[in-house]
């Protein structure tokens, strides 16, 4: 059946003119990137966090950048850190080659706020974080600008996870800055650079034949369903061919591919079958 599937779905990148790429934490897992699945997971990556009884949502709250910002810069400037220094795994390179030989290319859409993608090469003009991204920042005080994180770096100290400072100012104004990311609870997210995403992803979405599109959706769960559900509906509304790769949740509409696996060995087994014409 693994072959069959795999089989169909060479069969739809190679007739495929435009290719969306749907990512969620899962993607990243094969790099070595933690995906925080459930309060066991996350507390193995953040032991520091399980002796406080704090799992994902509880730290991924903007309230701790006005009540302890060193608490929060913690938790954000590790994963910065670690986005900063992970590589991606091979299957993003396999996606962009499978992407340059279509007529319209990719475009991403992710839940994910490492910039993996863009490390990976892809272009930042064709990719939607739509829960924005670690790699910029927004100001606290009174700057409505979203900048980059590139200036800073955040060391955080390994036993207590709490940010030495000096943390990340402004550079306009002075005033305490935050990851330019949607987090739980957060109606102080500034989504201007996501809602530009979200119209170049419109504008090339327009210029796609309908039926000509493949999407693929790799490591995207229902616990936080975004990207599941703008794959699903954009391979409805274009008669694209959904491919689902989710090692616990492959479930697909009918007429999609459903590939019980991980990222990589999914990629991997798609890539043989093409490389068998």
């Amino acid at each position: 059946m693994k072959r069959e599937e795999f089989r169909r779905a060479a069969e739809v990148l190679r007739s495929a003119q435009a290719l969306v790429i749907g990512a969620g934490a899962g993607m990243g897992v094969d790099s070595g990137l933690p995906d925080f699945r459930g309060t066991e997971g996350f507390w193995r990556a953040y032991p520091a966090y399980a002796k406080l009884g704090l799992d994902f949502a509880s730290m991924a709250n903007p309230q701790w950048f006005e009540r302890d910002p060193g608490f929060a810069w913690g938790f954000y400037g590790h994963r910065l850190g670690l986005y900063r220094a992970t590589a991606p795994h091979p299957g993003f390179e396999l996606l962009r080659s499978w992407a340059s030989r279509m007529r319209h290319g990719a475009f991403v859409f992710t839940s994910n706020v490492d910039g993996q993608f863009q490390k990976a090469g892809f272009d930042g003009e064709r990719v939607l974080e739509v829960h924005g991204s670690i790699h910029f920042v927004q100001c606290l005080g009174s700057c409505p600008d979203i900048a980059s994180a590139a200036p800073y770096t955040v060391e955080v100290d390994p036993e207590t996870f709490r940010a030495r400072p000096p943390l990340p100012g402004c550079a306009r104004c002075g005033s305490l800055v935050r990851p330019n990311i949607l987090m739980f609870g957060d109606w102080g997210w500034n989504d201007a650079r996501t809602r530009e995403q979200e119209e170049r992803l419109t504008g090339w979405l327009d210029a796609v034949p309908s039926g000509s599109l493949a999407v693929i959706e790799c490591g995207a769960g229902t616990a936080i369903p975004s990207v599941r559900r703008f794959c699903e509906s954009v391979a409805a509304a274009r008669k694209g061919t959904l491919i689902r790769i989710n090692v616990r949740e492959p479930q697909v509409p009918a007429g999609g591919i459903g590939l019980p696996l991980r990222a990589l060995e999914a990629l991997r087994g798609i890539a043989e079958e093409l490389e068998r014409g």
